[in-house]
């Protein structure tokens, strides 16, 4: 299937599609200028972007969405052209939390409806408003998991029309096939949102995966922040690999094209994230080269199968995805 900037979206196994390029929005909310988001919302829609990556916990689902509905007024996008993921956060998995939750959302983006909204970790938290639940030791509070009747409140959802398309995020093989198995299942997930560069790969997660016809979005293609308080700053700056700088210049690309490239081209989707203007526009501009075999064998080949997000913070959860291998 050929890709261009103005076409690129991928088939997804409810019937919808998703365009295989979107913009991140994660940013840290005490430090991020007000209406930063927005303006870069603004000019990923100028440069051709169709695909926000957004979540309720992030705080600036209110900037994307008056930035998405500027750029409506404008004329330059129509509503059915955009597509908008947003996240159910781990303290509303309790069926009756669910809608309300999605409700919310909507409210805060002042849309009808997402296109796609994913359950964000495959972990529960203690039920509530407090994002971060923790006892007055710091101890994290932790909730048991049900994530098939999580599901079938999503599900309730779809059907109600506040939802086009429901997908995951950071789940492992098994607890894809958790609901995949579930009793009654109506819509399967069209989705999962995990990391996925040319450091961590994720061969066998893609290959389950694909043969479940799901589609892989990848957080973190370039590589993420080097904050050392959540991030695993032994594995060397993605960016900075010598294979990729050498492909850049052949091809007079940037090594973060080459790297979204390498991704789009196995049918990854990719959200890098960027407040930056020209960094979103050359974001964007991965649509009129490609890799050989060859080359895509060489990025596959660097490879190193460890994470640089890790959520180590939360690794005595029973559900903890990234104990298992894939």
């Amino acid at each position: 299937m050929e890709l261009s900037a103005a076409n690129h979206r991928l088939p997804l196994n409810d019937g919808n599609s998703i365009p295989v390029i979107g913009l991140g929005t994660y940013s840290p909310p005490k430090s991020t200028p007000k209406g930063l988001c927005a303006t870069a919302v603004k000019a990923a829609i100028e440069a051709g972007y169709q695909h926000f990556d957004g979540a309720y916990v992030y705080q600036n689902e209110h900037e994307v969405g008056e930035a998405i509905r500027v750029k409506i007024a404008e004329g330059k996008v129509k509503r059915e052209n955009i597509f908008y993921c947003g996240k159910l956060w781990p303290t509303k998995f309790d069926p009756e939390m669910v809608r309300p939750t999605l409700e919310k959302t909507l409210k805060v983006l002042q849309l009808d409806y997402v296109d796609l909204y994913i359950i964000e970790l495959p972990m529960a938290f203690k039920p509530g408003d407090e994002v971060y639940p923790k006892d007055e030791n710091g101890k994290w509070l932790y909730h048991k998991t049900d994530l098939c009747a999580t599901w079938e409140a999503l599900e309730a959802c779809k059907d109600a029309g506040l939802v086009k398309s429901l997908g995951v995020s950071n789940f492992n093989r098994r607890q894809l096939e958790l609901i995949l198995n579930k009793p009654g299942l109506k819509y399967k997930p069209v989705s999962n949102q995990v990391e996925c560069h040319p450091y961590f790969t994720q061969p066998k997660l893609l290959k389950f995966c694909r043969q479940h016809d799901i589609v892989i979005v990848a957080y973190s293609p370039l590589g993420t922040s080097r904050d050392p308080s959540w991030v695993n700053t032994t594995i060397p700056p993605l960016l900075k690999d010598e294979l990729l700088i050498s492909l850049g210049k052949k091809y007079k690309k940037t090594t973060a094209q080459i790297a979204l490239r390498f991704n789009i081209q196995r049918g990854v989707v990719v959200i890098p994230k960027s407040f930056h203007p020209e960094r979103i526009r050359e974001n964007f501009q991965i649509f009129d080269f490609s890799l050989t075999d060859e080359e895509m064998q060489n990025i596959e080949a660097l490879n190193k199968n460890v994470r640089l997000v890790e959520l180590l913070m939360w690794s005595d959860h029973p559900e903890y995805p990234f104990h298992e291998e894939y």
